[in-house]
């Protein structure tokens, strides 16, 4: 994978590459939203720790495709207000730690998610040649 981020345009705001080229024939896995719910249907309080479930339900998904974080080219997120943007940053810049080549990302503010408990849901698009 190749990060994507001209100098002609404004480096990202935060630890993520503006795009990412995905050599031909690599192999793809998307995932669905994962939710911070744990499998004994437990919530987390705050979006912090919720962010942080969803990313390991994510790592878990792309395992079984012998895949990883520094597989994954796009994540798009989900959070229900401003003040849990620098929350979900935190567990997202943590899990791309050890990740060199970073992936596109995109957060987005709605109004609620299918129980008032959900403050986060991430999906990611992984690739591996």
């Amino acid at each position: 994978m190749r990060e994507l981020n001209p100098k002609a345009i404004r480096a990202p705001f935060a630890r993520y590459a503006h795009g990412v080229e995905v050599p031909a024939g690599a192999r793809l896995v998307l995932t669905s939203g994962q939710l911070g719910i744990g499998l004994d249907d437990a919530v987390p309080d705050g979006a912090e720790a919720q962010a942080a479930l969803c990313f390991a339900n994510c790592a878990a998904i792309l395992a079984e495709a012998g895949m990883g974080a520094g597989d994954v080219v796009r994540i798009n997120a989900f959070v229900t207000d401003r003040a849990h943007m620098a929350a979900y940053m935190a567990a997202r810049d943590r899990w791309l730690a050890d990740v060199a080549s970073l992936p596109a990302s995109t957060l987005v503010i709605v109004a609620g998610f299918t129980r008032p408990e959900f403050l986060v849901e991430v999906e990611v698009t992984a690739a591996k040649v």
